[in-house]
Formats: C-alpha cells, structure tokens, sequence
C-alpha cells in the first residue's frame, strides 16, 4: 500500500472503524492512476457529472465563473480528499475543478460508489462525514468572507490551511507550502491580488505570517488564531461513537427499527 493510498485510508479513518476488507473496498476506487498538470482543468461547470475523483497527490480547486468573467474558488482540495460528492444527486456540475499543482487523480463512478455503498456501511458513514464537512467548510466561508475585513479572511484561510494540512503530515514546525498565487487566494477571498500582497506584508511586519514565494511560516498560532477568531468546531472530527463499533453492520440488520419519536400521531 502507498503512501499515497495511506492518506485516503487515513482520512476515512477519521470518521469510522475501517476493516481490512473495507480498506480494500476504498483502494479499488484508486486503481487507475492518472497524472495531470498544474492549471488542467479536471471538469467543468455544467458538464454531466459521470466521475468523481480522489486525489492521490497534488493540490486542485473548486470554482464557479461570474457573468463578468471573474472567478470565485470554492474550495481547496488536499491529498486524500474526494472531488464531487456535492454533485451526486445533481445532472449537472455546479462548479469547476482544476488542478493548482502537477498531480495524480484518481476517477470512480456512480456504480462505483453506489456498490460502496452496498458492500460497506462503513464506508458509507465515512463518505456521509466527508460531504458534511465539505459542506461544513463551505458555510464558513460564507461567514467569514461576508462578515470580515481582509486581514481576518486571510487569517483565518491560513490557519485553517495548516490544520488541514497537519492532518496529512504537510507541516514541519510551522511551515508549510501553499501553492497557491496571489490572485489565486484573492479569488478565494474576494480581494484582489494587490490587497492580498498589502496584507501578507502587514503580517510580516507584525511578525504573524511570514510568506517566501510558496513556502509559509506562523511564528505563532495564537496569534494568528487571535487574529482570525477562528473557532475550529467546523473542522472538528469528532462523529458519534456508535460509527466506531465494529459490530454495528451487523447488528442493525438484526434487529427491527424501532420508533423512537412520538410526532403526536396514535
């Protein structure tokens, strides 16, 4: 297994009990291994949303195009992470997605997911707690991008940046690669690539950020948290723990459902 694969198992195993059989299960969804280029666009807006794809190596980005041809990013997609789970249910891409960095994706579809789904409870769980807090980040950045001034946006972007990438091992003694250009994070931010550099410069001179080229280091995470109010429940992994019990397949299909709420019906 590489160690690659390790960073989609590892992410599962975040949210549920994962046997050796459901471990399989996850990495026959990474059998065709496909490199792409920095800028290559994986799917656009409005195609048909016959695949969706994990990331074996590589950064990319989700993104919707305004009528005057300006760009909003969505979402910052890791190593591990699952790319179009928000389309499931939908006969079109609501957003694009394109690669910041050269990579390796790997593709899956419907029937795929849905004999997952069959074949592992687990497995099920994991990618309902995935979407969630997929959504969960989305809706904080709608709060903060509509309620902040442009230090708290980039603040909080980049320490939310560096809990996410700790989990994956990304960070060495504060420091971590963001790939990302400056207008890129401007897109993400709703600022331009101007007020984005005006701002990175602030936090150098106050000692918070210190930003080479790609490579990022926070002398303090106190004071950068202190700074963007960042309140970190969204990111929080915690799931119930019935999702840790290995015996819960099993039993459910044992036992009969039960109703456990009164609606006020006889």
């Amino acid at each position: 297994m590489s160690l690659q694969a390790n960073v989609l198992i590892r992410q599962f195993s975040q949210y549920c009990t994962l046997s050796s059989a459901d471990k399989e299960v996850l990495l026959s969804l990474e059998q065709y291994p496909v490199r792409v280029s920095a800028g290559q666009a994986i799917c656009l807006e409005g195609d048909e949303p016959e695949q969706f794809f994990t990331i074996r190596e590589g950064w990319a980005f989700s993104f919707r195009t305004l009528d005057d041809g300006s760009r909003q990013i969505l979402k910052i997609y890791l190593p591990g992470d699952i790319i179009g789970m928000r389309d499931f249910s939908f006969s079109q891409r609501l957003a694009g997605v394109a690669m910041i960095t050269d990579g390796v994706i790997c593709s899956f579809n419907h029937p795929q997911l849905l004999s997952v789904f069959h074949r592992s409870g687990n497995l099920a769980i994991g990618f309902i707690a995935i979407a969630s807090r997929q959504q969960a980040m989305l809706t904080e950045r709608m709060i903060y991008l509509a309620q902040r001034p442009a230090q708290q946006r980039l603040a909080h972007f980049l320490y939310e940046m560096y809990l996410r990438l700790k989990r994956i091992d990304a960070v060495q003694e504060g420091q971590f690669l963001l790939p990302l250009s400056q207008e890129q994070i401007g897109e993400a931010l709703g600022l331009s690539a101007v007020h984005v550099n005006r701002t990175f410069k602030a936090f150098r001179e106050n000692g918070i950020v210190l930003r080479e080229r790609h490579n990022v280091l926070i002398p303090s995470l106190k004071d950068l948290a202190s700074l963007a109010e960042f309140d970190g429940g969204y990111l929080n992994n915690e799931v119930p723990s019935v999702f840790f019990v290995p015996q819960w397949e099993e039993d459910i299909r044992k036992e009969p459902l039960a109703h456990t709420t009164n609606l006020g019906g006889p």
